[in-house]
């Protein structure tokens, strides 16, 4: 039987795109031949890589679940949390249940947490090295010294240098070679402090808008703003000058370049698989670069309900739009539909039960369908089924050590510069979509 450990071994498959096979044969010559895609009928996972071989379903795994209880992970649970990574929450934990009635007792699939899932995808997908879930190998060398050394600096004995070695030195472990920084570098790199321009300490990360203070402070002030604003006479206060303001209708788009404009509206896609979210979609359509929806850095940590984009549209009008981008149309009036000019979706019918057209063909005939997915993955079927109704784009998988929040906001813009690509392609299909409508024209 293998010693070799799971989840290293499926990590390193995944990386050289050789994914593992469920069978149902502990001999990895006759894994092939006894494939099959059933969870409840397969015993062993075959991995071709680095050399063929089958562990065991039930076989136990390094990555520790916490919820109810602290048990260490099976093999079974791992791969199918994997398998299971792109659909949504609720789904995952219906897969699991369904599975589980097939399965006898003692092989149950154990329900990881959302953030459970999220930590086992990123370490599986090499985007991080470590994981509170996940336990180091036992016997690893250099463990006990290192954790000696550690002491050693914390109480200020110092850090020996070696002899005769160079900085870094390379290693191979589970098939991989990984670089290895001397112990006395490393304790250079503990002691440093991460800096920040005066731009991320006094402005933050995103520039902030606060024309609507100023127009807001007219009315206080008594002064009369754009088109007649009503200031607060003598004896009047400034909030009854307000209320006494009428507020006017929302008007639905016309032809007629002397009436007023509403604000076209985009749908972007409430599920948690989706790259684009109400956190990060705004420094994606205005400065485009992407960032991680769920990134605790660099995305939004409070989820607005609304946010606004400007944009200017040359072939429809010299003026720039402001266009209104919401996640539900909980809020929205019948005439609303009428400004939805386009919807993002990752595939999942489920979003579009509370919209006015439910049915993906029909929506798609009336709003132009946009999906952004990552580069190198493959298309959902249901995406590709309705064909040129969606339009497809791109992005690049994030690298947070080239990419994260210890880089200049320059850097970052330069490394992912084919974000921009894709922003301009997007705003133009969602351009040439408004110009064929014609509601939209000059």
């Amino acid at each position: 039987m293998s010693t070799a450990d799971p989840l290293l071994l499926l990590r390193n498959s995944l990386a050289v795109s050789k994914p593992p096979q469920l069978t149902t044969t502990l001999n990895p010559d006759e894994a092939v031949a006894n494939t099959t895609q059933s969870f409840a009928e397969a015993s062993h996972l075959y991995f071709s890589y680095p050399s063929p071989q089958c562990l065991p379903l039930t076989a136990p795994t390094r990555f520790t679940s916490t919820t109810p209880d602290t048990v260490q992970v099976d093999l079974r649970s791992i791969y199918f949390a994997w398998v299971q990574k792109d659909v949504t929450v609720s789904d995952y934990i219906a897969s699991a249940q369904e599975l589980n009635g097939q399965l006898p007792d003692g092989q149950k699939i154990r329900n990881l947490v959302f953030v459970e899932r999220i930590e086992l995808m990123t370490w599986l997908e090499g985007a991080s090295d470590e994981s509170e879930y996940i336990k180091p190998v036992e016997g690893a060398p250099g463990t006990d010294t290192a954790a000696a050394k550690a002491a050693e600096i914390a109480g200020g004995a110092g850090v020996p240098v070696q002899p005769g070695t160079g900085a870094t030195t390379t290693q191979q472990v589970g098939g991989r070679t990984v670089r290895v920084v001397d112990s006395r570098l490393q304790a250079i790199y503990n002691g440093e402090r991460k800096t920040a321009d005066h731009n991320s300490v006094l402005r933050g990360i995103k520039p902030t808008d606060f024309s609507h203070v100023r127009k807001h402070a007219e009315l206080f002030l008594g002064r009369r703003g754009a088109k007649g604003a009503p200031s607060a006479r003598p004896g009047q206060s400034a909030s009854k000058a307000i209320a006494a303001r009428p507020i006017p209708p929302a008007k639905p788009v016309q032809s007629n370049v002397n009436s007023k404009r509403s604000d076209p509206i985009i749908m972007l896609s409430p599920s948690a698989s989706s790259l684009l979210r109400m956190s990060n979609i705004k420094s994606f359509l205005d400065q485009g670069v992407f960032v991680p929806p769920d990134h605790p850095a660099l995305s939004s940590q409070m989820t607005p309900n609304i946010l606004h984009v400007t944009r200017t549209l040359p072939s429809l009008s010299p003026k720039p739009f402001r266009f209104i981008l919401v996640d539900s149309p909980d809020q929205f009036k019948p005439e609303y539909w009428s400004r939805v000019v386009a919807v993002f979706t990752t595939g999942q019918t489920w979003q579009f039960k509370s919209y006015k057209w439910r049915e993906p063909q029909q929506l798609f005939e009336n709003v132009l369908g946009v999906y952004v997915g990552e580069k190198g993955l493959p298309l959902a079927t249901e995406i590709k089924g309705w064909g040129s109704a969606v339009r497809k784009f791109e992005v690049e998988r994030w690298d947070e050590r080239a990419h994260g929040a210890g880089v200049d906001m320059d850097q970052r813009a330069n490394r992912r510069w084919r974000d921009r690509e894709t922003v301009e392609e997007l705003w133009r299909s969602i351009e040439n979509n408004m110009k064929s409508k014609g509601d939209w024209n000059r």
